[in-house]
């Protein structure tokens, strides 16, 4: 907290403080302001610890082209924002570097900056309109068949490649299960293919051919929605066309360009990130494998230690305030940080104590734009990595760790690739549940499900499977009673 509150604006007017305007030294820009972009930007975990120390909970600093923007690093801060909607509005219309034309028509973050006819950036009753629509078709959503389809597609991304021993989780599982899921949910698991994965990840990219491969999903979610429009089914998009509040074409598309690319980034992002901690960490692993902690356990460990978004564009002064010691001025722009946010000294003044119970992270935002999918996120990667474990008991990482590398920006850090190694093994049944290939002698099995004193809310509860215990050379194999089993398939076939 500083003692006299300051503006964001009041910062560009003393070139004396810092390297003169432009300059790229330290990372630094008009004002002295450090650079949230560019090559001195590339570990932007240790530029926000910079900015907390400087500045504490609420810090000033330059987004591309030198644009003015608060980022807010405290867990209370965002927490305050978000619910404030009296106070911080997320339509970028009344952005005063908008207004007065520092931010061009090709800034390279429009495309997260300009305001959309969607209900992340609606307010009052067209926001309740819109977001009622959303919620409505997610409610729809029978999450035991959602949990088998996963179960199904994880079966089948793993056959791809069980059978050479190695891979790479990023790019033929963490990539590939979500759009699955995603095309499955939305009623267009026809439109899920390489070319698919790969147009949405350029996309989000944004390189050279980003426009091409937006266009190109756009062209799916297109096609889906006039066919739903003319023949309604039982999936998400049918939900959304019919629902009261009367979407039009447009208003659904853009929406479930909304729903797929939010969904599909996000998880992507948790399952690698999940995957890399129980590869790297070994107290992690120790304890999945010990039973201290089941999976969708560590998944919410993995929400609090590396979101899936590091910040999301963005929440906009509606009137002037004050925010962590900072004097905010109507039309000033703030980012969302949960990355920032949930290594909070104030909350977690030990970040290697366990998380465990606690889901008060800010991975998925919170007031009226609070995630609405984020159940569905959950349940991708808590299923996708029980399967893949169960699948892959002996699973390994396939590089030194201080070889893995990130592509990071503002708004997400991705695993670039996760190269693993394991015995190879057998193809298996998509419609069996996964089973254990042949686990080595030091490796025990890995506990699934959620402990019954703390089950996910909207998890399908499922019958607790016991760990797969150690072969031991002389020991018979345990046997498994006949009810244990088919209550076990039971639950694979959505019975």
């Amino acid at each position: 907290m500083t003692s006299e509150p300051r503006s964001l604006t009041d910062t560009d007017t003393d070139p004396v403080s810092g390297p003169p305007p432009g300059c790229p030294a330290h990372g630094l820009g008009p004002g002295g302001l450090r650079r949230l972009y560019g090559p001195d930007a590339e570990d932007l975990g240790v530029l926000y610890e910079s900015l907390r120390e400087e500045h504490g909970s609420v810090a000033p600093a330059l987004l591309h082209d030198d644009v003015p923007m608060w980022v807010v690093l405290g867990h209370a801060e965002n927490i305050h924002m978000v619910r404030s909607s009296s106070v911080y509005t997320r339509d970028s219309r009344i952005w005063t570097p908008l207004l007065d034309g520092t931010v061009k028509p090709d800034h390279p973050l429009m495309p997260h900056i300009a305001w959309q006819p969607i209900c992340s950036h609606a307010e009052g009753d067209e926001h309740q309109r819109l977001r009622a629509a959303v919620t409505a078709a997610m409610d729809t959503i029978d999450h035991r068949s959602m949990r088998r389809h996963i179960g199904r597609y994880t079966q089948s991304l793993v056959n791809r490649f069980c059978e050479r021993g190695r891979a790479d989780l990023v790019s033929q599982f963490a990539e590939h299960l979500p759009m699955a899921v995603m095309c499955q949910i939305l009623g267009m698991p026809e439109e899920y293919d390489d070319r698919m994965v790969q147009a949405a990840r350029d996309a989000l990219k944004g390189t050279e051919t980003a426009i091409q491969s937006h266009t190109y999903v756009m062209e799916a979610l297109s096609r889906l929605t006039t066919r739903r429009r003319a023949l309604p089914d039982d999936d998400f998009t049918s939900h959304l066309v019919t629902h009261p509040a009367g979407l039009t074409d447009d208003e659904v598309r853009e929406h479930l360009r909304l729903v797929l690319f939010a969904a599909y980034e996000a998880t992507a992002n948790l399952l690698a990130n999940a995957l890399r901690m129980v590869l790297t960490e070994p107290g992690f692993r120790a304890q999945l494998s010990g039973g201290q902690m089941t999976v969708p356990e560590a998944i919410e460990q993995s929400l609090w230690d590396e979101p899936p978004f590091s910040t999301v564009f963005g929440y906009y002064a509606k009137q002037d305030t004050e925010l962590g010691g900072q004097r905010i001025r109507k039309g000033d722009g703030l980012l969302f940080a949960p990355a920032p946010g949930n290594l909070d000294p104030r909350i977690r003044p030990d970040l290697s104590a366990s998380m465990q119970g606690n889901r008060s992270h800010l991975a998925f935002g919170g007031g009226p734009h609070e995630c609405p999918g984020q159940d569905i996120g959950r349940a991708i990667a808590d299923v996708g990595v029980d399967a893949l474990l169960m699948r892959l008991p002996d699973v390994q990482l396939d590089c030194p760790e201080e070889d893995l590398r990130w592509r990071s920006s503002i708004a997400s850090r991705h695993l670039v690739a996760l190269p693993v190694r394991f015995e190879p093994k057998p193809q298996q049944d998509v419609d069996v549940a996964p089973r254990h290939g042949a686990p080595p002698v030091q490796q025990s099995g890995w506990p699934t499900g959620t402990r019954r004193s703390d089950p996910t809310p909207t998890a399908e509860p499922r019958p607790a499977v016991p760990p797969m215990p150690v072969p031991m050379p002389a020991a018979p194999e345990p046997v498994r009673g006949p009810g244990v089993w088919r209550r076990l398939m039971r639950w694979w076939r959505g019975e």
